[in-house]
């Protein structure tokens, strides 16, 4: 491994921002064979959008700086992951307080297709690189919380909306459908997402599976130990490379209270007080961790995958290949749309709810 020190990022903070590459390939190589890929630690600047893309931009050139390209953003950089926020949810009663604070979080959202959306897509072109972004996505008045995939000639590829929210997300996210769980057949691989705690849902792996899926994007929001088990797994089970991109924020990377109060703890919480402690990882098909996890603060993690290691892996265990028993177990997903309502005159095509 070798670690390339950045410039701090230039948000006042002046955090150290690191590039942990796998230096395995060397330039005779087949440049085909190796795509180097990074996933990015770092918070959002909650409730400030705008200033969201702009670092996501700043996070975006260094990456390209290092000769990245696969960048992948961790979940919900866009729009921000409410950590600590109840929304002023009980059973049967919900607060004036809570409410207004959804309607903060509603327009820090993106509309997607939107102007958003057309700069992430910009900036991809700019800096040449395929870019798997984490977005809460508006559409209406429901959010979702959504990854956006782009390539490097600045075209947004299409969008996986997570399918089942954790616990009190299910008040503030709606729920995906079958029509979002893509899985993109680029020159650098095949690449598809799934978000957070929906990766331990054996259904949605085996569907991403089908697929073909060779480069698996795990954005998250879990920074537990625990989690580095799932993410083995899935590389080793699937035969593909797991890139998990998680934030990393302290106290002070969300509003101050009153405006923003991590329930029932804040008070225990200065500044500094790490919120969500990152561990975002890079692992090879065959369950090597190619770099990180890290638990310091802002980074850059890469690696240089090797596509080969995807064959090799496959002949041992290839979960929809020759290790399958489709006699004995399969699975059907029901791939189209959920709307709630559907209109004869544009039966042919798939509308949302307010479109």
């Amino acid at each position: 491994m070798a670690l390339i020190p950045s410039d701090p990022i230039d948000d006042g903070r002046s955090l150290p921002l690191i590039a942990e590459v796998n230096m395995s390939s060397d330039s005779s190589s087949a440049a085909a064979a190796f795509v180097r890929a990074t996933v990015v630690q770092a918070s959002t600047v909650f409730y400030d959008t705008p200033a969201t893309l702009d670092k996501a931009e700043r996070l975006l050139a260094e990456a390209a700086s290092h000769g990245s390209q696969l960048v992948v953003f961790p979940e919900a950089f866009v729009g921000g992951y409410p950590r600590g926020s109840d929304f002023g949810v009980t059973i049967g009663n919900r607060t004036a307080k809570g409410k207004e604070e959804f309607r903060k979080y509603h327009a820090s959202a993106i509309d997607v297709p939107g102007p958003e959306v057309d700069q992430l897509a910009a900036m991809a072109g700019k800096y040449k690189v395929y870019l798997v972004m984490g977005v809460i996505e508006r559409d209406g008045y429901t959010l979702y919380c959504t990854v956006l995939f782009f390539d490097p000639q600045g075209r947004f590829l299409g969008k996986h909306r997570k399918v089942m929210p954790t616990a009190l997300e299910r008040v503030i996210w709606g729920f995906g459908d079958g029509s979002t769980i893509p899985v993109f057949d680029t020159p650098i691989g095949k690449i598809g997402a799934a978000i957070c705690w929906e990766n331990r849902m054996p259904l949605l792996r085996t569907a991403m599976y089908a697929k073909g899926v060779e480069i698996y994007c795990a954005p998250t929001a879990d920074a537990r130990d625990i989690w580095q088990a799932s993410m083995t797994h899935i590389a080793l089970e699937g035969g593909c490379f797991v890139l998990s991109a998680n934030q990393f924020c302290r106290r002070k990377d969300y509003p101050p209270p009153p405006e923003y109060v991590f329930a029932g703890t804040d008070d225990d919480l200065n500044p500094d007080s790490v919120i969500c402690a990152g561990g975002s990882v890079i692992i090879s098909p065959s369950g090597n961790v190619l770099a990180g996890p890290n638990y310091d603060g802002e980074a850059l993690i890469s690696a240089d995958l090797d596509l080969g290691e995807i064959v090799r892996a496959k002949f041992d265990f290839d979960v929809v290949g020759h290790y399958s028993r489709p006699e004995v177990l399969s699975l059907i997903v029901k791939d189209h749309p959920s709307n709630p309502v559907t209109f004869a005159s544009t039966s042919g095509k798939p509308e949302g709810p307010y479109k």
